[in-house]
């Protein structure tokens, strides 16, 4: 498996591993779905890593509006 230069798989790498992991009658949608879901997980590591996170106390004010009656 090749490398990027933050030890990270690159994403073809990635698919190829996803794509052994499912099983043979995968149809293209639960290909795409796989894809889709990896991409998500993907996005919040990237934006933890980066500080674009907020407390849970933030959530919590935020949710408020939309969880009370």
């Amino acid at each position: 498996m090749v490398m990027s230069d933050a030890s990270v798989p690159l994403p073809k790498d990635e698919i190829r591993r996803l794509l052994d992991e499912l099983p043979d009658d995968s149809t293209f949608s639960d290909i795409q779905y796989h894809i889709y879901v990896r991409q998500k997980i993907q996005r919040g590591l990237d934006d933890a890593a980066a500080g674009r996170t907020i407390s849970q106390e933030e959530f919590d004010r935020r949710m408020a509006k939309w969880l009370e009656p």
